[in-house]
C-alpha cells in the first residue's frame, strides 16, 4: 500500500507570510498549519510532485554542550538506501520524516509521527529538553518546494545519541564550529539551521 503523508496547502503557508530559509516565529505558523481543518493526507507519489502542497516534516536536531562550553551537533550521512533519493550521500544534522496516515492515537497525528520517526531513526539514551525552534522553507531546491520543516531542538545532557537506521551512516557528535568552517556537502536544510541557530 502506498504511503499517505500529511500536507498543508502551500497557499495557506503563503497567506501566513512566505519566507525563504529559517523563521523563528513559531507561534505565527505552527498552530494554524497543524490545525486539523487545514491538513490532509495525500499519496506520497502525488505530494512529492505537486508544489500546491507542502509536506510537513519534523526536523529534529540533537545539541550537546561539551565540557569546554562548545556546542556539538549530532551529524550523519544519508546512505544509498535513504528514502529521499535527492538527499542521498549528503551530510545532515536533522532527523525526521513524513507524518503518515497511520500515526495518531491519544496524541496529535503530528506528535505521534514525530515520536515514531525519532524512535525509528535514533536511539536516544540521555536526558534532554526539547523546544520547537522554528520553521524551515527552501524553495530554491526541488525537494524544498514540496516540503516544510518544523525544527525541534533537543538539548541533550550527554552525547548518547546513536543511529538506529542502517541508512544513517557515519554518525556522531561534531563541534558546530567545525561545521561552520565548511558547510559543503550538507543538505540545504541543515546548512540553513546551522547558520540560523549557531552562527554568532
Amino acid at each position: 500500500m502506498e504511503e499517505n503523508v500529511l500536507v498543508v496547502p502551500t497557499k495557506l503557508f503563503h497567506s501566513l507570510g512566505l519566507f525563504q530559509g529559517f523563521c523563528a516565529d513559531v507561534e505565527k505558523y505552527r498552530d494554524v498549519l497543524l490545525a486539523p481543518q487545514n491538513v490532509q493526507f495525500l499519496p506520497r507519489s502525488i505530494a512529492e510532485k505537486d508544489p500546491a502542497f507542502k509536506q510537513l516534516i519534523p526536523y529534529m536536531l540533537f545539541c550537546w554542550l561539551n565540557p569546554a562550553g562548545q556546542y556539538e551537533l549530532f551529524q550523519y550521512v544519508r546512505g544509498k538506501g535513504a528514502g529521499e533519493q535527492r538527499l542521498r550521500s549528503k551530510k545532515s544534522v536533522g532527523v525526521g520524516g513524513h507524518i503518515n496516515s497511520v500515526d495518531g492515537g491519544e496524541i496529535s497525528v503530528y506528535t505521534a509521527g514525530m515520536l515514531r520517526e525519532l524512535n525509528e531513526e535514533v536511539v536516544l539514551s540521555t536526558d534532554f529538553t526539547e523546544q520547537c525552534a522554528g520553521l524551515l522553507n527552501d524553495d530554491s531546491t526541488e525537494v524544498g518546494q514540496v516540503h516544510l520543516g518544523i525544527v525541534h531542538r533537543f538539548d541533550v545532557k550527554e552525547p548518547n545519541v546513536k543511529s538506529n537506521e542502517p541508512d544513517l551512516i557515519e554518525s556522531g557528535f561534531v563541534p558546530v564550529d567545525e561545521m561552520l568552517k565548511d558547510l559543503t556537502g550538507f543538505e540545504s536544510w541543515s546548512s540553513i539551521c546551522i547558520n540560523a541557530l549557531f552562527r554568532r
